[in-house]
This record gives C-alpha cells, structure tokens and sequence, in this order.
C-alpha cells in the first residue's frame, strides 16, 4: 500500500524505464541498463574489512587541491619505476612502490597518463583477472597486484589535469566487472572497494561534477552501487551511498533518478532497507540521510517520502541519537529533511524539476 501511494505521485508516462543508458548513448558504453526489478542481487555477507588500506573516496595525492608544496619536487626518481610497468617481469614491484609513493606527488597522474605504455600496462593488469572472477577463482596475491594498478588509476581518475581525458577513454567500464561479483571472499571485497574508490574519485571532485555525472548516468553505475549497498560489506556499502549521494547531489543526477518512478522506487527502497534493517554506523547512516535530503528537493519525490518516510527518520534523530550525538551536521540534516516534507510549497534551494519531469 505505500509503495502503491508512491506510484501515485507519478503521472503515468509511455516509457517506466529503469535504471540504464539512454538509448543512442556514446559509442562503447553498454547500451542495456538494469532495471528495478534486479535491483538485489547475491548473496548477503559482511566481511571484516578492518584491515583494508583503501579509505571511502580517497582520491590520493593527485587531487590537484593541494597547496603545491609537492608540485614536481623529486618526481624525476620515479621515472624509472613507470618505465618498469612496461615490462610485465618488473610490473608488479613497480606497482608496488609507485602505489605507496601516489600520495607523495601531487602529479604523479599526468605521468602516469602520458608516459608511454604506461595506462596500457595499467589496463592490461585489469583485464588480465576477468578470467578469475567467474567461477571466483581470484586469489589474494593477484587481487593485491591488480588493486596496486587501480590505486594508480584512482590517482588518475581524481587529478584536475587527466580526470577528463580519464572518462573520455571510457576507462571507468573497465571496472565494472569487478563491480558485479558476488563472491563474498576478502580477494573480491577488497577488488570491489578499491574499484568503488576509482569511481567515488570521480564524484568528490567539486568541479565539473556535471560532466562526471553524465558519464556514469550512461553505464550502469547506479544499479552496481545500489546491489554493494543492499549486500556489500561495511566499507563497500559506505562508499557506494556516497557515489549515489554525490550523483543526486548534481542537478542531472537528481532529475535522472526522480525522471520515473522505477528509478525513485528502486534508489529509496534500497535506502529503506538500509536506514531500518542494517542498523547502519554513523559514517554510513550520514550518507543515507544525505541521499533522502537531496531527494527532497524534488516536488514529486517529496510528496512521495511525504507519505512513506520511514519511520525512524520522522523523529527527528531521537531514534538514532546514540549514534548521531555528537555530529551536529547528521541532526541538522534530518531537521532538514523533515522540515522540507512539512512544507507546503517547494523546498528552498530546490532545483525545479518538476518542470524537468512533466509534472503539472
């Protein structure tokens, strides 16, 4: 019956599609989204990932937002280790260093991106696994190595300079297969939370997040997170809300999610589940709200949660006060939420999509 109310919000429309690239999409990119109802998928499993080096988002060293301090000072005595990932009999202890030293150069990416072979040697690590993850055959050695070169590429992926040329080769796919294991094995979880941190690289970004947000709205990014956050592990399951949150954080994002009510029902029943199942930590539980308050900016999406909120949400913060107590921002978020669903008439620093969706 609630679901039912949430339907209603939406005017019907010749086309409920779910989730997946527009048809006519750029050339290379997957043309067959995954809809709502595969939205949960696997197992469910909750490896412990305490000893994991790989933080949610963490864009690295080649950010570019440092103050310059590191601009080019000393880089010349990696040369050599960038000239080994060409040969595959040196490749895997110059990954090795070169992964620990991403953090010490702030342009470590545009070498990495302009040397020769280089990005090719990087992609030839990649796809040299496809074979190990199905049947799941991936062992911890070979899942440590490849996660080295994602390492680099997330210090690609995140660097002002190449962060555009990075999505123009379409280098992003070439992670989704990893992405789409099931195999709850420390090998795959740790594969998954690195390849999820190439791509929240991406989105942390707060320049031309348009751009970003266009791309992954082409693949099938979406439905790859939301499957990670109904079944993925803590760390996992933290990084792929926060690829969701920083999508409806961009104006393209939030009117491709509430475009149909497929799209809107298959992002909040996964936040459902999660924000009244999962007993989510603090970190994760922040995100959560974040993705229900930028969904409130929406005039349909927000009759919608008008309705069916869940209930823990509606109170407040008091449900969650032992976990929220001392982050004044998570209870200034839900205020928010609940004061924008109490409001007749649009919330403020709304982005008009209604008119974006056809409402009338």
């Amino acid at each position: 019956a609630l679901w039912a109310a949430r339907a209603r919000v939406w005017i019907p429309m010749q086309s409920q599609q779910g989730f997946g690239p527009p048809t006519g999409g750029p050339a290379g990119l997957p043309q067959g989204g995954l809809s709502s109802s595969n939205s949960t998928m696997g197992p469910s499993f909750s490896p412990s990932l305490t000893s994991f080096q790989t933080a949610p988002a963490t864009s690295g060293g080649g950010n570019g937002s440092g103050d310059g301090s590191s601009r080019g000072a000393g880089i010349e005595s990696l040369y050599p280790l960038i000239e080994n990932l060409g040969n595959p009999a040196t490749r895997d202890v110059a990954l090795q260093e070169l992964s620990k030293e991403r953090e010490t150069y702030e342009d470590l990416a545009p070498v990495l991106w302009y040397s020769s072979g280089t990005v090719a040697a990087l992609l030839q690590e990649i796809i040299s696994i496809y074979p190990m993850l199905m049947p799941p055959t991936l062992t911890a050695l070979a899942s440590s190595r490849v996660c080295n070169a994602l390492a680099l590429l997330q210090c690609v992926a995140s660097h002002r300079d190449t962060r555009a040329l990075f999505l123009k080769a379409h280098i992003p796919l070439y992670l989704y297969p990893f992405l789409s294991t099931f195999s709850d094995q420390r090998p795959f979880e740790y594969l998954r939370l690195t390849s999820l941190g190439v791509i929240g690289a991406l989105v942390k970004v707060k320049v031309d997040d348009s751009d970003v947000v266009s791309f992954l709205l082409q693949t099938e990014i979406i439905p790859l997170c939301l499957r990670i956050m109904e079944t993925g592990g803590e760390l996992p399951m933290t990084v792929a809300t926060f690829i969701v949150e920083k999508i409806l954080a961009d104006d393209t994002g939030l009117n491709y999610v509430c475009h149909t009510y497929d799209r809107f029902a298959t992002v909040t029943r996964v936040l459902d589940n999660m924000i009244t199942e999962k007993n989510p930590p603090p970190r994760l539980l922040k995100h959560i709200i974040r993705c229900y308050l930028r969904l409130s900016d929406n005039s349909r999406a927000k009759e919608a949660l008008r309705q069916c909120l869940p209930d823990v949400l509606r109170d407040e913060g008091t449900h969650f006060a032992p976990a929220i107590r001392d982050d004044p921002n998570v209870r200034r978020w839900m205020h928010q939420l609940n004061r924008n669903l109490s409001e007749g008439s649009p919330a403020v620093g709304a982005v008009g999509t209604s008119d974006a969706m056809g409402a009338p």
